[in-house]
């Protein structure tokens, strides 16, 4: 292995830790390094894997947000309480580092069921969230870990 493809290796791994890691940009590290290696390295191969990887990334971008929302959407609970756990899980992100993200957007939540429904009903409806949220992270570093190993293959490839 070059020295390049060493450290886009790097970045992409750097990039599937920063999915389950809300700090980093997970995917568009990804992404990136992956630009990098293709730009660097040309050819019809590399291109196209920058297109695969891509077209990956987009399709789980999509996708982590259409199937948890349509299943939330199922039990119940609007995109109204979801505002609150995204506002909430912003202002998470800064108070407590790395963790606050996930704290704030499940308070948020469970405040605004709280409010919505009562306090028997509200955390049914935050554990709803927190399996969507769940999901989500896990169909993101699906794709991401998809990208990286047709990075991988067009690495023998090339």
């Amino acid at each position: 292995m070059s020295l390049l493809e060493v450290l886009v290796a790097v970045a992409i791994a750097v990039g599937v830790v920063g999915v389950l890691v809300p700090v980093l940009p997970g995917t568009l590290l990804v992404l990136g390094a992956v630009l990098v290696w293709a730009v660097q390295v040309g050819g019809g191969t590399a291109w196209t894997v920058l297109a695969v990887v891509a077209a990956l990334l987009a399709l789980g971008a999509v996708v982590k947000y259409a199937v948890p929302g349509r299943r939330l959407k199922d039990a119940g609970i609007p995109g109204s309480t979801l505002a609150v756990g995204g506002l909430l899980g912003v202002v998470g992100f800064f108070v407590v580092p790395v963790v606050g993200l996930l704290l704030g957007f499940v308070l948020g939540v469970y405040l605004a069921e709280h409010r919505r429904v009562g306090a028997a009903a509200a955390w049914p409806s935050t554990r709803h969230a927190l399996r969507a949220a769940g999901l989500s992270i896990l169909i993101e570093l699906l794709a991401a870990l998809a990208a990286a190993v047709v990075w991988g293959v067009g690495v023998v490839l090339t």
